[in-house]
């Protein structure tokens, strides 16, 4: 199961259940996926085909719900936010 955290401007925030517990998100539009590591900064992990100009944009969503996001991807792996 994957659950997808949000959607916008065409970009679903998601993450794959069978993967580390290190909090992060992957960003998947048309062929293009990227991962970003949400902890201890917003930082750019993989790109799959995303142009710098959408690098930018979902960085800027990033930055907007990150907490949102470490919150849905902690409970959804079953840990405390503080570990």
């Amino acid at each position: 199961m994957s659950p997808v955290f949000r959607r916008e401007e065409g970009f679903c925030f998601k993450i794959f259940s069978n993967e580390e517990e290190h909090r992060h998100i992957h960003v998947i539009k048309a062929k293009c996926e990227a991962k970003f590591w949400l902890e201890p900064s917003i930082e750019l992990a993989e790109n799959y085909g995303f142009s710098s100009k959408d690098l930018k944009k979902i960085t800027q969503i990033l930055e907007q719900y990150g907490d949102e996001f470490k919150r849905q991807f902690t409970e959804h792996i079953g840990k405390r936010i503080n570990d």
